[in-house]
């Protein structure tokens, strides 16, 4: 049973409701008032479970878009270039644009992103992320709505994975490094 490699809970199950409720009043407070649907973008694989809570919380007219991301290199170290796998359905260009993601640490992925979604001339483009470890960051990167501060350890569950494994805990946990 994969909880067993579990050393502790980080973020419960009600704790988690409670953040997404929250940012999802925050972002709904936000965006009163649009003229145009928001457009909320997830990164993909990691943000999914989050993303699927966080929109049915914001009460503005929404679309939904995916992005797969991928860092290449040897495999081991990451070249800190991204490549997209799968970019976006449609156009973000003068669209209000929420950019989400499971969670964010050194900062040099999502800052990229952002800067190629930037490129893109959306109206408006925020963050967005239910974890954070500012204590990992290593790009200046401004977080619109965060969820929750986490410690500098591997964190597994609700949507977070170790080699792909994990995602389905209802809770956010530390790994055990054994």
């Amino acid at each position: 049973m994969q909880e067993h490699n579990i050393t502790k809970i980080l973020v419960a199950e009600d704790e988690i409701r409670t953040i997404v409720q929250r940012l999802g009043a925050e972002i709904t407070v936000y965006y009163q008032g649009i003229d145009k649907q928001l457009m909320v973008i997830g990164l993909l694989r990691g943000s999914f479970i989050f993303m699927a809570d966080l929109v049915r919380q914001i009460e503005v007219p929404l679309v939904v878009d995916f992005m797969t991301l991928s860092s290449y290199g040897d495999g081991t170290v990451s070249s800190g270039d991204i490549k997209v796998v799968m970019d976006l359905d449609s156009s973000i260009e003068g669209r209000d644009v929420l950019l989400v993601e499971d969670i964010v640490d050194t900062g040099r992925t999502f800052s990229k992103v952002i800067r190629m979604l930037r490129n893109r001339n959306p109206r408006s483009l925020k963050t967005c992320t239910f974890l954070n470890k500012p204590e990992t960051r290593q790009v200046d990167i401004q977080i619109d709505f965060c969820g929750v501060d986490i410690p500098n350890e591997f964190a597994v569950g609700y949507g977070l994975d170790y080699a792909q494994m994990y995602r389905n805990l209802p809770y956010v946990g530390v790994l055990n490094p054994d």
